[in-house]
């Protein structure tokens, strides 16, 4: 384009300049993609992406981070700078594999890596969501390449919870808040529970499907993950009511819940105290 043309489209809004050295197209400034590659030119071979980018790269959205990551070795001296995150750490050719022609972490790293290091409750959510919808042999497949790179790893710092966590996965949850809800639960000292637990009729056919269950206590426990409208209140609360016919309790939980689980804790632990009694 020539310098001139570079600064005309600069001053615009045309071509915007998330760091120094490299230019991209504004209109592709929320493309992750984009400033993936953009963060790899800018810091120059060898790196590769890593953590969360990693994640949203392999199709994970459970952990929201706008940051690019990208790891480099210990030899390189590379700082962060705002919106590119650098991490330092000795890695193989064998421990990156090529996305869309990016140089990305492979999966089953980023995974061990998070599930040490990173948010517990993100990381576990991160771990269900990357198990869901694979075929039973590729998800233990998964677990186990989990499980070898969490014993390998030089630091010990977090190996137990890691592997806490990656027994309690089961790759059934449908959105990241329910993983979270299913952990809080177990972490409060609650029996772990069932994920998308099916009732079904005398001949078989599928009525519902619970987020989480407790079948022995016939106790469920739902997430409601979106603005409460009239019509989808009075949905669930006909659902509930045919649950109830068959003995169920049914628990509601929302996202300020999960802030704060107090409320839902109290409740599960009365009914529990109920239905043992």
């Amino acid at each position: 384009m020539g310098r001139r043309a570079v600064l005309e489209a600069l001053a615009t809004g045309v071509l915007a300049q998330p760091w120094r050295g490299v230019v991209i197209h504004a209109a592709d400034a929320l493309n992750l993609a984009t400033r993936a590659q953009a963060a790899l030119i800018a810091v120059g071979h060898p790196a590769a992406l890593s953590g969360a980018t990693s994640l949203a790269l392999h199709g994970v959205s459970a952990i929201d981070d706008p940051a690019v990551h990208l790891t480099v070795p210990y030899a390189r001296r590379v700082e962060s700078r705002p919106g590119l995150v650098i991490h330092r750490a000795e890695f193989t050719p064998s421990d990156v594999v090529e996305l869309d022609g990016l140089p990305v972490f492979s999966l089953d790293l980023v995974l061990a890596d998070y599930l040490c290091d990173g948010d517990k409750r993100t990381a576990f959510a991160a771990l269900d969501e990357a198990l869901f919808g694979l075929a039973p042999d590729h998800g233990q497949k998964l677990r186990e390449n989990v499980r070898d790179r969490i014993l390998d790893r030089r630091s010990k710092r977090g190996i137990h919870r890691a592997q806490m966590l990656l027994q309690l996965a089961t790759g059934k949850a449908e959105s990241p808040p329910e993983s979270i809800l299913r952990l809080v639960v177990v972490e409060a000292g609650f029996p772990v529970p069932e994920a998308q637990y099916d009732i079904t009729a005398i001949d078989g056919r599928k009525l519902y499907v619970l987020d989480i269950a407790w079948p022995a206590l016939r106790i469920a426990l739902e997430y409601d993950g979106f603005a409460a409208h009239e019509d989808r209140q009075e949905r669930d609360a006909e659902r509930d009511a045919r649950l109830a016919g068959r003995g169920w309790v049914t628990i509601r939980a929302t996202a300020a819940d999960l802030r704060d689980p107090s409320r839902v804790l109290s409740e599960l632990q009365a009914q529990f105290g109920r239905r043992a009694a």
